[in-house]
């Protein structure tokens, strides 16, 4: 996506860099939207957005590039997934996350509070996040003592963060079954090997993918039998048991406020990574139902959110 604008942001220019299919982010392009309108920018008015949707990753190299041949002011690149090809393509356009797991793991980012170089944003803190999953997936099978985890070697914050998933699963006394998945073709197979290895429960690691393909996930693990944790409320309305994750329409409506001061002025070094404070638990009854799964009453007390 590509923005020209008016006012206190004249002839500057904005690009957001995703994943597609569009309609799979259309509540988030929305959101992003909405608070843009709410800082002054009026589409077709002071500003024009332009989108560059990626069919996969291994495309998401050659739009960045294009981008960057835009000479665009900023590059919304919402997660790790995007911010890497971004990262490569330019070493002076600043570059705007919303939810990225682990800025610093990844290198993205020398600090939180002193970003460096031209890449900053909102984190989601993942690496936690990912750990409180995990034990929140333990209250809702307490006897299961096996736990599949599908990732992705694709996505670049991943990798670090299956440090702490692992670390996680020592002390929850789990044995962790890691299954990798990098493309839409890899989930049969994972969720077949993880069924395979009698894992009481599993746990999808959040990944763009992820959302992208959260119906399909949400019928394997239906399929299989198997109670699964997800990062996102999406893959919960989707079809998905349960979710632990950041609220992703926060996170989007705080880079708003990010795009707004570099398009003002202010560098990215300037701007310390902010960190998720708002998060939501949510729990699909009628995917407990099919799965002949009781969740405990404690944990559906916490809960943010119940689909029924």
């Amino acid at each position: 996506m590509a923005a020209r604008g008016g006012g206190a942001a004249a002839d500057k220019s904005r690009a957001h860099l995703d994943l597609g299919p569009a309609s799979a982010r259309a509540s988030r392009v929305e959101t992003l939207r909405a608070a843009l309108r709410d800082l002054g920018y009026v589409e077709g008015k002071n500003i024009v957005i332009e989108f560059r949707w990626a069919d996969g990753t291994q495309q998401l190299p050659e739009l960045a590039a294009e981008l960057v041949r835009m000479n665009v002011d900023v590059i919304f690149a919402p997660s790790s997934t995007m911010v890497e090809p971004a990262r490569q393509a330019t070493k002076t356009i600043p570059i705007v996350f919303a939810n990225h797991a682990d800025p610093i793991g990844s290198g993205h980012v020398a600090s939180l509070n002193r970003p460096g170089g031209n890449i900053t944003g909102l984190s989601d803190l993942a690496t936690d996040l990912d750990a409180k999953a995990l034990e929140v997936l333990k209250e809702a099978v307490p006897r299961a003592t096996r736990i599949g985890v599908l990732w992705n070697p694709t996505t670049p914050s991943q990798v670090p963060g299956m440090r702490s998933i692992e670390a996680a699963g020592k002390r929850l006394g789990l044995e962790l079954y890691l299954a990798s998945a990098a493309t839409v073709e890899d989930f049969d197979g994972a969720f077949a090997s993880m069924a395979r290895e009698d894992v009481g429960g599993a746990f999808v690691v959040p990944a763009p993918i992820t959302i992208m393909q959260r119906a399909r996930l949400a019928e394997l693990a239906l399929k299989h039998r198997l109670p699964t944790m997800f990062g996102t409320k999406e893959n919960v309305e989707a079809g998905g048991l349960m979710s632990y994750g950041a609220d992703r329409n926060d996170l989007i409506r705080r880079a708003a406020v990010y795009i707004d001061k570099i398009l003002k002025g202010t560098k990215p070094a300037d701007l310390p990574v902010e960190q998720a404070s708002k998060y939501q638990l949510v729990i699909n009854l009628k995917t407990a139902k099919a799965l002949s799964l009781e969740i405990p009453p404690t944990l559906l007390a916490r809960a943010d959110e119940v689909i029924e």
